[in-house]
């Protein structure tokens, strides 16, 4: 017996799952493809992400590739700052798309899903006996928003202009969908507040492979380690930020309490400022690694240090279920109801986060406690087999039979 059929968009490839959005575009899109049949649409925006394409067509009844190239989609914002439009909807506009879309949606389909804000235009035509659904992930419009306080000059009006348009967009989203998602709790209440918004907002949270994000599984030597750690993708702009901000700020305090101490970023395509910290004061930017657990098993202590966050961080939850003692900031711990001083340690400003991370490399004991109440956390809260229990009750809410 056949199963059932659905059209799911993703704004980028959902493999691999090496980067926060992907992690959660994929769990979403290999637990769809255990109950229907799936046609994928999807952008890609690192070429070499293409070797994925034909391991996704095996799970999957058609699938569309769509590459974008980063400067191209960024001139093609250009005019939408006169449009009206979110510059990040014109960015992922694509007549590919569009095409590919028409096509599938023309097919019987027992409900359509947009993974992010961006792919949501292209389910916003209502068709007949039809289930919308679109998981917002994060409340965009709110990022832009702190983005533009701290900003200057030209960009901070550009910034607050994005913020007004995505949330206005991200209210007629809610509006029109038949189930919309948000990955927590605090980001649902945000989106759900928009003014305007005749409609609640559900919560599908990110969850974490704790039998891979193991301190007991086998994992490869490496050549260096480091007390503290900071992973993320490196070209992402919050974690650059945050990165850039714990060195200048926070990681001098530290130094001054222990000597010698080594922080180690860790990720892929680190820009040209963060580069410049390698080899100064203790600071090591490793780029790319094969696999980010054993820097995060032998450190003393993990850091989130991010200055704009939104929803679930997921290298918090990797760092949990490691059972190492996480140092992050209010906006990196919300979401994730750990509880602070026990299973996570929170701290804002450079002193506190300092003085924090100083504490737990002078007591590893504490850290080691700390972080076995935080694997504890996760193995209890945030598997994947239980998130994704409640995007099988989105469906469920929407009508979706399976």
């Amino acid at each position: 017996m056949s199963k059932p059929e659905i059209l799911f968009l993703a704004h980028r490839i959902p493999y691999p799952p090496d980067k926060g959005d992907k992690i959660r575009s994929w769990r979403m899109l290999s637990h769809l493809a255990a109950r229907f049949d799936v046609h994928l649409g999807c952008f890609v925006d690192d070429p070499s992400d293409m070797e994925h394409a034909d391991f996704l067509r095996t799970i999957t009844k058609s699938a569309a590739f769509i590459p974008v190239h980063p400067m191209v989609a960024r001139l093609k914002c250009l005019p939408a700052l006169f449009s009206g439009h979110p510059l990040s909807f014109a960015y992922f506009s694509d007549g590919r798309m569009g095409a590919y879309v028409k096509k599938v949606r023309k097919l019987p389909l027992a409900a359509e899903v947009a993974f992010s804000s961006s792919m949501a235009p292209y389910l916003a035509r209502p068709a007949k006996d039809r289930v919308r659904i679109v998981d917002l992930c994060d409340a965009d419009s709110e990022k832009w928003r702190e983005y533009a306080e701290t900003a200057r000059g030209l960009m901070k009006g550009v910034y607050a202009l994005e913020a007004e348009r995505l949330a206005d967009a991200e209210t007629r989203i809610i509006n029109w969908a038949d189930e919309t998602l948000a990955i927590s709790a605090p980001e649902a209440r945000i989106l759900g507040s928009h003014e305007g918004a005749m409609k609640s907002v559900g919560c599908f949270a990110n969850g974490v492979d704790a039998e891979f994000f193991s301190p007991n599984a086998i994992l490869p030597d490496i050549s260096s380690t480091f007390d503290v750690v900071f992973v993320g993708a490196m070209d992402y702009r919050a974690n650059a930020e945050a990165a850039l901000w714990f060195a200048h700020y926070v990681w001098p305090l530290v130094r001054e309490n222990t000597p010698g101490a080594t922080f180690g970023i860790i990720g892929p395509r680190p820009g040209a400022p963060i580069k410049m910290l390698d080899g100064r004061n203790g600071v090591t930017v490793t780029g790319r690694v094969d696999d980010v657990r054993p820097y995060i098993k032998h450190a003393g202590a993990a850091v989130a240090p991010l200055r704009v966050a939104r929803g679930v961080q997921n290298k918090v939850l990797e760092a949990m279920a490691m059972a190492r003692p996480v140092v992050a900031t209010s906006g990196a711990h919300e979401g994730i109801e750990a509880v602070v001083g026990e299973e996570i340690v929170v701290a804002d400003a450079p002193g506190a986060f300092a003085d924090a991370v100083s504490s737990l490399l002078a007591d590893r004991a504490r850290g080691d406690s700390i972080g076995a109440a935080a694997r504890a956390r996760v193995v209890a809260d945030f598997t994947w087999p239980a998130r994704l229990g409640e995007l099988d009750a989105a469906l469920i809410r929407a009508g979706v039979r399976f």
